[in-house]
Protein backbone atom coordinates (compact mmCIF):
# COMPACT_ATOMS: atom_id res chain seq x y z
CA UNK A 1 0.00 0.00 0.00
CA UNK A 2 2.72 2.46 -1.28
CA UNK A 3 2.37 5.53 -3.67
CA UNK A 4 5.41 5.85 -6.25
CA UNK A 5 7.28 8.88 -4.14
CA UNK A 6 8.11 11.99 -6.28
CA UNK A 7 10.27 14.63 -5.39
CA UNK A 8 8.17 17.70 -4.53
CA UNK A 9 8.70 21.20 -6.56
CA UNK A 10 10.10 24.01 -3.86
CA UNK A 11 6.43 25.64 -4.23
CA UNK A 12 5.22 22.67 -2.98
CA UNK A 13 6.95 22.33 -0.27
CA UNK A 14 6.01 25.96 0.70
CA UNK A 15 2.64 25.38 0.15
CA UNK A 16 0.77 26.39 3.29
CA UNK A 17 -1.90 24.22 2.85
CA UNK A 18 0.32 20.91 2.52
CA UNK A 19 0.51 18.32 5.80
CA UNK A 20 3.70 17.44 7.26
CA UNK A 21 3.82 14.24 8.25
CA UNK A 22 6.50 11.97 10.39
CA UNK A 23 6.67 8.55 12.19
CA UNK A 24 8.64 8.33 15.54
CA UNK A 25 9.44 4.92 17.13
CA UNK A 26 9.99 2.63 14.22
CA UNK A 27 13.24 1.22 15.42
CA UNK A 28 12.74 -0.26 19.32
CA UNK A 29 11.58 -3.39 20.53
CA UNK A 30 8.66 -2.08 22.39
CA UNK A 31 5.32 -0.23 22.06
CA UNK A 32 3.59 1.48 19.33
CA UNK A 33 4.95 3.38 16.14
CA UNK A 34 3.45 7.03 15.94
CA UNK A 35 3.02 9.32 13.15
CA UNK A 36 1.56 13.00 12.94
CA UNK A 37 0.19 15.10 10.02
CA UNK A 38 0.18 19.06 10.75
CA UNK A 39 -0.92 21.62 8.27
CA UNK A 40 1.37 24.70 9.72
CA UNK A 41 2.08 28.35 7.69
CA UNK A 42 5.28 29.30 9.29
CA UNK A 43 4.99 32.89 6.90
CA UNK A 44 1.96 33.39 8.73
CA UNK A 45 2.27 32.51 11.89
CA UNK A 46 6.00 31.36 12.70
CA UNK A 47 6.92 29.22 15.79
CA UNK A 48 10.61 29.98 17.03
CA UNK A 49 12.42 26.71 17.60
CA UNK A 50 11.04 24.38 15.40
CA UNK A 51 13.45 21.45 14.11
CA UNK A 52 13.87 17.97 13.71
CA UNK A 53 12.44 16.44 17.06
CA UNK A 54 15.75 14.04 17.01
CA UNK A 55 17.95 17.27 18.17
CA UNK A 56 15.55 18.66 20.57
CA UNK A 57 15.93 17.77 24.23
CA UNK A 58 12.46 16.85 25.96
CA UNK A 59 11.78 19.74 27.51
CA UNK A 60 12.00 21.51 24.15
CA UNK A 61 10.10 19.28 22.43
CA UNK A 62 7.30 19.20 25.28
CA UNK A 63 7.01 23.43 24.62
CA UNK A 64 6.97 23.25 20.89
CA UNK A 65 4.33 20.37 21.19
CA UNK A 66 1.89 22.81 22.96
CA UNK A 67 2.79 25.61 21.27
CA UNK A 68 2.44 23.40 17.26
CA UNK A 69 -1.06 22.43 18.68
CA UNK A 70 -1.93 25.66 19.62
CA UNK A 71 -0.98 27.74 16.64
CA UNK A 72 -1.21 24.83 13.72
CA UNK A 73 -3.84 25.07 11.06
CA UNK A 74 -4.94 21.64 11.62
CA UNK A 75 -2.54 18.93 13.01
CA UNK A 76 -3.84 14.83 14.51
CA UNK A 77 -1.63 12.01 15.42
CA UNK A 78 -2.11 8.76 15.63
CA UNK A 79 -0.45 5.04 15.92
CA UNK A 80 -0.12 1.34 15.06
CA UNK A 81 -0.26 -0.91 17.78
CA UNK A 82 1.91 -3.42 18.58
CA UNK A 83 -0.29 -6.30 17.19
CA UNK A 84 -0.31 -4.30 14.10
CA UNK A 85 3.48 -3.80 13.73
CA UNK A 86 3.66 -7.68 14.27
CA UNK A 87 1.05 -8.78 11.72
CA UNK A 88 2.23 -6.49 8.91
CA UNK A 89 5.45 -5.63 9.67
CA UNK A 90 6.89 -2.10 10.57
CA UNK A 91 6.81 -0.31 7.66
CA UNK A 92 3.34 -0.80 6.50
CA UNK A 93 2.19 -0.52 10.02
CA UNK A 94 4.00 2.87 10.45
CA UNK A 95 2.08 3.64 7.09
CA UNK A 96 -1.39 2.67 8.81
CA UNK A 97 -0.16 5.28 11.14
CA UNK A 98 0.58 7.94 8.62
CA UNK A 99 -2.67 7.28 6.89
CA UNK A 100 -4.43 7.25 9.99
CA UNK A 101 -3.06 11.08 11.14
CA UNK A 102 -3.66 12.20 7.67
CA UNK A 103 -7.24 11.09 7.59
CA UNK A 104 -7.71 12.50 10.55
CA UNK A 105 -6.93 15.99 9.98
CA UNK A 106 -10.23 18.47 10.00
CA UNK A 107 -8.70 20.26 7.43
CA UNK A 108 -8.28 18.34 4.14
CA UNK A 109 -4.57 18.94 3.46
CA UNK A 110 -3.64 20.37 -0.48
CA UNK A 111 -1.20 17.45 -0.25
CA UNK A 112 0.96 15.31 1.95
CA UNK A 113 4.74 15.60 2.52
CA UNK A 114 6.08 12.42 4.04
CA UNK A 115 9.32 12.34 5.68
CA UNK A 116 11.43 9.42 4.36
CA UNK A 117 11.02 7.35 1.13
CA UNK A 118 7.71 5.67 1.37
CA UNK A 119 4.18 7.00 1.03
CA UNK A 120 0.64 6.08 2.63
CA UNK A 121 -1.90 5.46 0.02
CA UNK A 122 -4.58 8.64 0.84
CA UNK A 123 -6.77 10.55 -0.65
CA UNK A 124 -4.35 13.72 -1.89
CA UNK A 125 -1.04 13.82 -3.45
CA UNK A 126 1.83 12.77 -1.43
CA UNK A 127 5.50 13.67 -1.99
CA UNK A 128 8.33 11.64 -0.21
CA UNK A 129 11.12 13.92 0.96
CA UNK A 130 14.07 12.14 2.36
CA UNK A 131 15.58 14.25 5.69
CA UNK A 132 12.73 15.83 5.21
CA UNK A 133 12.32 16.86 9.19
CA UNK A 134 15.32 19.19 7.87
CA UNK A 135 14.30 20.80 5.47
CA UNK A 136 10.15 21.11 5.95
CA UNK A 137 9.20 22.84 8.85
CA UNK A 138 5.31 20.82 8.92
CA UNK A 139 7.16 17.57 8.98
CA UNK A 140 9.91 18.87 11.61
CA UNK A 141 6.24 19.93 13.47
CA UNK A 142 5.08 16.33 12.81
CA UNK A 143 8.30 14.99 14.10
CA UNK A 144 7.65 16.93 17.68
CA UNK A 145 4.02 15.80 17.98
CA UNK A 146 4.81 12.31 17.13
CA UNK A 147 7.92 11.71 19.04
CA UNK A 148 6.46 13.90 22.21
CA UNK A 149 3.26 11.24 21.89
CA UNK A 150 5.27 8.12 21.62
CA UNK A 151 7.43 9.49 25.16
CA UNK A 152 4.17 10.00 26.82
CA UNK A 153 2.76 6.33 25.96
CA UNK A 154 6.06 4.74 26.90
CA UNK A 155 6.09 6.46 30.03
CA UNK A 156 3.00 4.82 30.98
CA UNK A 157 4.27 1.69 29.55
CA UNK A 158 6.64 2.11 32.26
CA UNK A 159 4.81 2.49 35.05
CA UNK A 160 2.19 -1.06 33.70
CA UNK A 161 5.32 -3.23 32.73
CA UNK A 162 7.89 -2.11 35.33
CA UNK A 163 11.43 -3.41 35.05
CA UNK A 164 12.19 -2.63 31.67
CA UNK A 165 12.96 0.96 31.74
CA UNK A 166 10.69 1.63 29.30
CA UNK A 167 10.77 5.68 30.21
CA UNK A 168 14.60 6.10 30.14
CA UNK A 169 15.27 4.07 26.43
CA UNK A 170 11.64 4.71 25.24
CA UNK A 171 11.68 0.30 23.78
CA UNK A 172 14.62 1.23 21.97
CA UNK A 173 17.26 -1.66 22.21
CA UNK A 174 19.52 -0.16 24.58
CA UNK A 175 21.94 -2.58 26.65
CA UNK A 176 19.42 -2.20 29.95
CA UNK A 177 16.48 -3.05 27.25
CA UNK A 178 18.15 -5.87 26.29
CA UNK A 179 19.05 -7.37 29.69
CA UNK A 180 15.95 -6.70 31.30
CA UNK A 181 15.05 -8.78 28.08
CA UNK A 182 16.59 -11.77 29.08
CA UNK A 183 15.56 -12.00 32.71
CA UNK A 184 12.36 -10.80 32.44
CA UNK A 185 10.80 -12.57 29.22
CA UNK A 186 8.70 -10.24 26.74
CA UNK A 187 6.25 -8.23 28.38
CA UNK A 188 2.65 -7.77 26.06
CA UNK A 189 4.13 -4.67 24.64
CA UNK A 190 7.09 -5.84 23.08
CA UNK A 191 7.15 -6.35 19.46
CA UNK A 192 7.86 -10.52 18.73
CA UNK A 193 8.45 -9.78 15.40
CA UNK A 194 11.48 -8.49 15.92
CA UNK A 195 14.76 -10.49 16.29
CA UNK A 196 16.07 -9.69 19.47
CA UNK A 197 12.45 -10.12 21.27
CA UNK A 198 11.73 -13.39 19.15
CA UNK A 199 15.41 -14.32 20.18
CA UNK A 200 14.20 -13.87 23.79
CA UNK A 201 10.84 -16.19 22.72
CA UNK A 202 12.77 -19.33 21.65
CA UNK A 203 15.80 -19.63 24.36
Amino acid sequence: MMAKPRLPSLAEIADPFAAGVDEAGRGPLAGPVYAAAVIIDPAACPIPGIDNSKVLKAAEREQLDALIRRHARAFAVAKAEVEEIDRLNILQATLLAMRRAITALHLAPSRALIDGVHCPVVACPTHAIIGGDERVVAIAAASILAKVARDREMMELDRIYPGYGFARHKGYGTAEHLSALRSLGASPVHRVSFAPVRAVLVE
